[in-house]
């Protein structure tokens, strides 16, 4: 059977932050920034992080798949929410996996998302299929170039034997430990280098030599590469290494900097989906992660490509993407400026550790129930059925929600509750088949346009923060569909 990709899905937050606000505001300390001024870059929301945007890429890839398939869950990332709790722990919860799977937190590398990938393709022929998510949501300092150059986002992909839409050719890794950045331990930002060593020492030596010796091993050549995904925000320096590397003029994929930046560990993988979006059988994607080396990959797309359908994947969050010429917003959602914010955020959010985990079902896989007796569907799930005509009591089985379609059925804009982002909205979602919500509506336009009838779906979000502890709870909360599937 063949190794490689099963699926592949993606996850780009909605608002777009115009760099132009950015440079504007800071050209009159750092002039040097208005050169990068041009496009915009993806900002996640103020309840979203590194591991709700991996769960909304793990539903996009597993779009149509039985998931009790799924044999491991890896995550990597340089901005897990946790330092010691298992970030891809939550993500198989959320995502309603099995308990019996392997779960993986990998860090410490901007290559974590091509290192997490490598490691899937070699464990999965023993132990089944493996969803690889890498996700990103990096703080930066105002006015550095990095708060320009980068974006938020994650990617998925199942890997596994069997009819694969990408197989594998093989793989090559070079360790090297050249810092080209690094944060220390309890450090909030990186501190990077000057750019070109970095270009000149860094990726056009040990770059050309993980990938030369890749394509040694399997034999093929530079010529043969229909598509070069490699994930820096330098310019011209894939061009460069592509010229280095003997593969054609055209081969180098975009790297997505105009239309969302650079999405650390995550890129590499983004960038491997967004080619496979429009790939066809036959093509040879060669994909590198950089960090501390190099990893090399390259796949062969095969006739299984023309299958797969229903997934929105990083074009269609592309296109989807809404405009924020607010830099403000984006500087208080990432604590990058003090607020004052009002005697109603000085709520003590602690969780209590022990009702998280006996409700863990309900508020992170948004588990309901169903009647075995009339068929009733409803949340949270209950001893007694909630139909007035059955009212029968111990009938009720598992019924998951989350990736029900459903349909507003009335909503409220609230100014006086606290939220981070006011005003909050929150209503009545009904379910398609059965079942309602009260729920916490989340990215709502600026205009606020909210009908009653109009399509639904439950996303995973940050519920609260607790400032205090440094531990953050997540639950479910509803938002217009857009026309996503």
């Amino acid at each position: 059977m063949d190794l490689g990709i099963l699926s592949f899905g993606g996850y780009l937050p909605k608002a777009r932050l115009q760099r132009a606000e950015i440079a504007r505001t800071h050209a009159w300390f750092n002039p040097a920034l208005m050169a990068l001024a041009k496009g915009e870059r993806t900002m996640a929301n103020w309840d979203e992080d590194s591991v709700t945007m991996a769960v909304e890429a793990g539903r996009d890839c597993l779009t149509g798949i039985d998931r009790s398939i799924v044999a491991g869950a890896y995550m990597a990332s340089t901005s897990f929410p946790f330092q010691d709790r298992q970030n891809a722990g939550i993500v198989a919860d959320a995502l309603n996996l099995n308990s019996g799977i392997q779960t993986i937190d990998l860090s410490s590398s901007q290559r974590a998302g091509s290192s997490s990938l490598m490691v899937a393709l070699q464990a999965t022929r023993s132990n089944g299929p493996v969803l690889v998510t890498a996700s990103e949501k990096r703080r930066t300092k105002a006015a550095s170039s990095l708060e320009l150059t980068t974006g938020d986002g994650a990617a998925a992909l199942l890997v596994g034997e069997g009819e694969v839409v990408a197989r594998l050719l093989g793989g090559h890794t070079e360790s090297v430990d050249f810092v080209d950045h690094y944060r220390g331990q309890g450090e909030s930002y990186d501190y990077t280098w000057e750019e070109r060593w970095i270009r000149d020492e860094g990726y056009m030596k040990i770059v050309p030599a993980a990938v030369g010796t890749l394509l040694k091993k399997v034999g093929v050549q530079a010529a043969d590469i229909t598509t070069f995904c490699f994930p820096t925000a330098m310019r011209r320096v894939a061009g460069g290494l592509a010229t280095r590397l003997g593969l054609a003029d055209d081969v180098v994929a975009d790297n997505l900097q105009d239309r969302c930046g650079e999405t650390g560990t995550a890129h590499p993988l983004v960038l491997l989906v967004h080619a496979l979006e429009t790939a066809r059988p036959g093509e040879r994607i060669l994909v590198a992660g950089f960090g501390q080396g190099c990893d090399a990959l390259l796949f062969e797309v095969t006739d299984a490509i023309d299958q797969v359908a229903g997934r929105i994947g990083i074009s269609g969050h592309l296109a989807r993407g809404r405009e924020e010429s607010r830099y403000s917003r984006f500087l208080a959602f990432n604590d990058l400026m003090s607020m004052e914010r009002g005697i109603r955020a000085e709520v003590d959010k602690q969780t209590g550790l022990s009702t998280l985990y006996r409700n863990k079902e309900m508020t992170q896989e948004l588990m309901g129930g169903h009647c075995t007796a009339c068929g009733t569907k409803q949340f949270p799930k209950s001893r007694i059925c909630v139909n007035p005509e059955c009212g029968k009591t111990g009938t009720q089985e598992d019924e998951p929600f989350a990736d029900k379609p459903a349909q507003l059925n009335s909503f409220t804009a609230d100014r006086l509750i606290y939220s981070p982002d006011p005003p909050m909205y929150f209503g009545m979602v009904q379910f398609e088949g059965g079942g309602r919500l009260m729920s916490d509506f989340t990215d709502i336009d600026p205009d606020g346009r909210l009908e009653v009838g109009m399509p639904m779906k439950m996303v995973f979000r940050v519920k609260d923060y607790d400032t205090q502890r440094g531990f953050r709870r997540y639950f479910w909360k509803a938002t217009p569909t857009d026309g996503d599937h």
